[in-house]
């Protein structure tokens, strides 16, 4: 089958290295523009355009999608199947009608849980106990085309966003050539979502990473893991911005208000929370890499020492 690819992020970069390591004649790459990156604010490439450039594929750079010649250039193409992932443009009724086969989406949520842009952290956030890959058959809608595939993983209980992303890019790319393989022999059949068991994953934002210290530690402790390693999560002391890297909840209360430090040992500075506390075991100061309470103590550090407290 002759496929088109379109993605952007390491995950999508992923998804592309499984097919062309499968041996599937990936014709052309759609990827979005270059975008300025580092100190120097220099143009870089995608990560799937570095992959599509290593293996020597034909690259396509558009703005968008809408306009006829955008549509009329992916056309002639004449693709038999576009496989999406993670690619950050919208695909009109138009392109979605273009391949033979349609366009498949690699979803890393399991449909109908977590529809949207941050699906990864949204679950580690809500406690979900699983998640996964669904290869879904695109409509028009966000996320709401029928499931053709899924493949399940559990959440760990010391899973981070990086963590299970990774593991979902892998799962993702096994998923689309499975799909494929389906295709093929013609057994590839959708079945459609429950809109009433849907959610909605939002965009993630820094702001968001703030620390709500009323909130229960074990709601905290998921944020922090969903949150590394973007944007992360912080809290303040006084003028200082500490930002969290990892902790860990304790069921057992205190009677000091949310966001009071109760004790600094070596192992951790522990934390009142609206419920149960949190132990805090690594922190970034301003201007410092993160590092263990234990350094921040051999360091002479006066942060995170009990009652002050934590906004």
């Amino acid at each position: 089958m002759r496929i088109v690819f379109a993605g952007t992020p390491d995950f999508a970069a992923t998804a592309l290295k499984a097919l062309l390591n499968a041996g599937h004649d990936v014709i052309a790459v759609y990827t979005q523009p270059d975008r300025p990156a580092g100190r120097g604010r220099k143009l870089m490439p995608s990560p799937v355009k570095q992959v599509a450039l290593d293996n020597q594929l034909p690259v396509f750079q558009p703005v968008s999608l809408k306009p006829d010649a955008a549509q009329q250039e992916l056309a002639a193409l004449k693709p038999d199947v576009m496989i999406v992932a993670a690619y950050g443009l919208i695909l009109p009724q138009a392109v979605l009608d273009i391949p033979t086969h349609g366009c498949l989406n690699i979803h890393a949520s399991l449909l109908p849980r977590w529809r949207g842009a941050a699906p990864i952290q949204r679950a580690i956030a809500a406690g979900d106990s699983e998640t996964g890959i669904t290869i879904m058959q695109m409509d028009a809608g966000l996320d709401t085309g029928d499931m053709l595939l899924k493949v399940t993983t559990p959440i760990h209980a010391d899973d981070t966003g990086g963590s299970l992303h990774d593991r979902l890019a892998d799962l993702g790319g096994g998923a689309i050539v499975q799909a494929l393989a389906t295709l093929a022999e013609g057994g590839l059949t959708g079945a459609p979502q429950n809109d009433a068991e849907a959610n909605y994953a939002h965009k993630l934002s820094k702001e968001e990473g703030h620390i709500d210290w009323a909130r229960n530690a074990a709601d905290i402790e998921r944020l922090i893991r969903a949150f590394n390693p973007w944007p992360g999560t912080f809290t303040d002391l006084g003028e200082q911005r500490l930002r969290i890297h990892h902790a860990t909840a304790r069921e057992q209360g205190s009677d000091q208000p949310p966001g009071t430090v109760l004790s600094r040992e070596r192992d951790g500075a522990e934390v009142a929370c609206g419920a149960g506390t949190l132990t805090i075991t690594s922190v970034q100061l301003p201007g410092s890499k993160a590092q263990s309470i234990n350094d921040l103590i051999n360091g002479g550090k006066h942060v995170l020492l009990p009652g002050q407290e934590l906004h």
